[in-house]
């Protein structure tokens, strides 16, 4: 058995599906399921059934999955001793992020590290989902939570306060009823859905989207009010604060390595870099900019 075939496996039997295997990996769905159905016949038996879109190991499975774990486990293992042995300020990091924060309020930080450290190539992943560090899938992760995951290290660097704005055309239009209120429908994550719910009584919405710079654009279009992080809502001209941050809404932004990476130097390097800027950004983060 191969690796590879082992770890498109592995990936099918964590998500569930072959397209989450499949963005999870970075390949094409065709090719978790060719994978998965070369190994199934190097082995001579079923490892998955499908049951109502679900792939559900078999037993044969199970006992591949766990045979695959712990080779898994040493070749992680072996990759942190090689990076802790051979890890100058040279060659790839991997750094994984939200995209609202990606292409806003962090970009000018990765500018500025790229040209603090030329000799590293900064790799960005931007995704909703938490990339496993464990699995080397990345270096380092910058992330919104108040529970990260217990077996990563890292620092609450800054609080991330929200709010819910609207166009300053629109606000006006509403605050002299000539129009009505109207919330988006967003989805870009679990937090805005929430709050979302919770402010709105509507069960369902006029428009809506998955993204928050989406969100951002309907706004500027003057299509109703939604959350924003404070960091995106106070810096765009046309917005303003439809009500003022509640700390029920505060979440904690992380920088977050694995414990076998925190004497990686270009690790180390990216994540003091990033702890300082983004400090510096504290008061624009926490919605207290003037």
């Amino acid at each position: 058995m191969k690796w590879d075939d082992l770890k498109i496996f592995l990936a099918v039997a964590r998500c569930g599906t072959m397209s989450g295997a499949a963005r999870q990996l970075h390949v094409q769905h065709s090719t978790v399921s060719r994978r998965v159905k070369a190994l199934e016949k190097q082995l001579g038996t079923n490892l998955v059934r499908r049951n109502k879109g679900i792939y559900e190991l078999t037993i044969a499975g199970k006992k591949i999955r766990n045979a695959a774990l712990k080779v898994e486990k040493e070749i992680t293992s072996v990759d942190g001793s090689l990076l802790r042995d051979n890890d100058p300020l040279i060659g790839r990091l991997r750094v994984t992020t939200i995209n609202s924060m990606a292409s806003t309020i962090l970009l000018p930080m990765f500018s500025a590290f790229s040209k603090a450290y030329p000799q590293i190539d900064l790799h960005l992943m931007v995704s909703a989902n938490i990339v496993n560090l464990t699995n080397r899938e990345a270096d380092v992760a910058i992330r919104l939570s108040n529970a990260p995951p217990e077996i990563l290290i890292g620092k609450r660097v800054v609080t991330v306060s929200s709010t819910a704005y609207g166009s300053a055309d629109y606000l006006k239009r509403l605050q002299s009823s000539e129009d009505e209120l109207k919330w988006l429908g967003v989805s870009c994550c679990s937090f805005h859905t929430t709050w979302t719910k919770e402010s709105c009584e509507a069960e369902t919405h006029q428009f809506n989207c998955d993204d928050a710079l989406l969100t951002l654009a309907a706004l500027r279009e003057g299509m109703g009010v939604s959350y924003l992080p404070c960091h995106i809502g106070d810096t765009e001209p046309t917005l303003r604060r439809f009500c003022e941050p509640e700390s029920k809404f505060d979440l904690g932004l992380w920088v977050l390595i694995h414990p076998e990476s925190k004497t990686n130097l270009r690790v180390v390097a990216f994540r003091d870099y990033m702890v300082k800027a983004i400090l510096d950004q504290k008061d624009l983060f926490a919605g207290m900019s003037e």
